[in-house]
């Protein structure tokens, strides 16, 4: 999320100066004898303090192009989410013309309350475009994505990701030995 103003390490306003700092910091990590880092340059979704892809640092130094991507802002909805500047459509795109695989490190619920549409629509989008990896993050406040004021978008996200039916998951047994 460098491209906000959240945090001291944020892009703007010296995209050129951030840059290094990435570079730096890659090349530094790189160094160590039998690393396999991968390193993910993650913006926030949308224009935020400056457009992301003026911070992007180089094709050498990213392996992956991620996207944190939340329900917001408020009233806003999938389809304006895709399409607005700096948007999901623009992530995917960006990606493919550096030859990077995508991600979504941090997604979900936030400003628009129990969205069931978002969820299913941003659900469907991972499935289209088949990012490395994904986390939905919850704000109920952060946990085990247990919110209780999320039904419908939990029912949808259990119903897609894990073929839930009606019936309710067995609770697990204990070992009858020890392990």
């Amino acid at each position: 999320e460098m491209n906000g103003i959240t945090y001291t390490h944020r892009c703007g306003p010296d995209p050129e100066a951030w840059k290094k700092y990435w570079n730096r910091i890659v090349t530094t990590m790189r160094s160590v004898p039998g690393q396999k880092f991968r390193f993910d340059f993650t913006p926030s979704r949308g224009q935020d303090a400056i457009g992301w892809t003026k911070c992007y640092p180089g094709d050498d130094t990213v392996d992956i192009i991620g996207m944190d991507s939340y329900d917001q802002p408020e009233g806003i909805s999938f389809d304006q989410q895709v399409k607005e500047p700096y948007g999901l459509q623009e992530h995917v795109e960006f990606a493919k013309s550096h030859g990077k695989a995508i991600s979504y490190p941090e997604w979900g619920l936030f400003r628009n309350g129990d969205n069931a549409e978002y969820m299913r629509r941003m659900l469907a989008w991972m499935d289209e475009h088949k990012p490395l990896y994904n986390t939905l993050t919850d704000y109920c406040p952060h946990g085990v994505w247990q919110c209780d004021d999320n039904p419908k978008a939990s029912e949808i996200y259990r119903s897609v990701l894990f073929g839930r039916t009606d019936e309710p998951t067995p609770a697990p047994t204990e070992p009858t030995r020890p392990i």
